[in-house]
């Protein structure tokens, strides 16, 4: 691919300004946005890149590198209508009571398709920066992940959470969030791996009962917390949800009690982070695949596959689990460096011989959030 700012040159005729949006992936903390608990992502160095610029007019035009592809709307006819350019219409509406004008841009991204690490919250966040700092609009960036949010449920029909915006857009190099999800309070949390590298495996598998098993899953979380009487789990203990057990039937109680246990390792998992206890840290990643696949059901063959052949050698992999909201996607996996070869081979073997699918290996750093380069 030809850099985007070249493509930009001869298809627009002026000087762009370039802006990088990361994907991310959450560490720890996994069905707990929607509980108002604590989650852990970090922005990585797999992004999209924008070249872009005024023009003067209230057309807005895209020219997607990936796909090959272009796309215009006005202004004045912001609506829902197909493809990639729902997200940019959204952005676009979300600011459209202020005093912005079109521009011209030509993007491409580095972030694999399908692989769960949020390139859509990327591609929202990174128009929304750069027509914020183009047309000096003075949105703060909580304000920008809550517009790309409102794109993705309103032009885009997803009913995400804020979690992938947030941290695409607050991100830090060598660093992850501790985000609170009820007052969407953040911490910032040095990540110092020493001789482990994040690996992401993907198992190339998404099973299409995902999205009726989260709302199952969320149904039977209001549920509990109904029962005990609280707004969320957030504010439900242990100790709570065993007096009320009786009354919420087994599979509600069981759907509740990893979201509290999730909660706790989260904000545990911060601490260990914060002592430098990576591999400590790392044990809590198999903490929560088990729970997530045992208890909150989440999980499917492939997964538990990849973490099991993980947990053969926990020198080599001191922490595994399925990353998302499961069923398929990726898994994240703390390797020793000097193993990450050895272990893309032993993996895609036995991967290969058991599903015959062709499993994909990303190394990512954790990097900036949304900027300027």
């Amino acid at each position: 691919m030809r850099p985007v700012e070249e493509i930009f040159l001869e298809k627009f005729r002026t000087e762009p300004v370039i802006f990088i949006a990361p994907g991310r992936i959450n560490l720890i903390g996994e069905h707990t946005d929607y509980n108002e608990g604590f989650v852990m992502p970090a922005a990585i160095d797999s992004h999209f890149t924008f070249a872009i610029a005024p023009n003067g007019t209230d057309r807005f035009n895209f020219y997607a590198v990936d796909y090959d592809e272009d796309a215009s709307f006005d202004l004045s006819l912001l609506k829902p209508g197909d493809s990639w350019i729902n997200y940019l219409m959204g952005v676009v509406d979300g600011v459209s009571n202020l005093q912005v004008r079109g521009v011209d841009c030509v993007f491409g991204s580095s972030i694999p398709v399908g692989a769960g690490l949020s390139s859509s919250a990327a591609l929202c966040c990174g128009v929304g920066v750069a027509v914020n700092q183009l047309y000096d609009l003075k949105l703060s960036r909580l304000e920008i992940a809550r517009i790309a949010q409102r794109s993705e449920h309103e032009f885009a029909g997803v009913r995400c959470g804020i979690m992938d915006q947030f941290a695409s857009l607050h991100g830090r190099k060598n660093s992850a969030l501790l985000l609170d999800c009820k007052t969407l309070q953040y911490e910032t949390l040095p990540v110092s791996l020493g001789d482990y590298r994040i690996m992401l495996i993907d198992t190339k598998v998404k099973h299409s009962l995902a999205s009726t098993a989260y709302n199952d899953r969320r149904a039977s979380c209001e549920e509990g917390a109904r029962i005990v009487g609280k707004s969320s789990l957030r504010e439900v203990t242990r100790t709570m949800l065993d007096q009320h057990q009786d009354k919420m039937g087994e599979e509600v109680y069981i759907k509740c009690l990893f979201v509290i246990e999730e909660i706790a390792r989260t904000k545990r998992a911060a601490d260990l982070l914060k002592a430098g206890e990576i591999r400590k840290f790392g044990a809590l990643l198999y903490e929560t695949h088990w729970g997530l696949s045992k208890f909150y059901d989440v999980s499917c063959e492939e997964l538990d596959f990849l973490v099991e052949l993980a947990e053969e050698d926990k020198e080599a992999v001191i922490g595994a689990r399925m990353m998302g909201g499961g069923f398929g996607g990726c898994t994240i996996n703390l390797v020793l460096k000097s193993k990450v070869d050895f272990l893309k081979g032993y993996v895609h073997e036995k991967y290969f011989a058991t599903f015959k699918k062709e499993p994909d290996f990303y190394l990512v750093n954790l990097a900036d959030g949304v900027h300027q380069e």
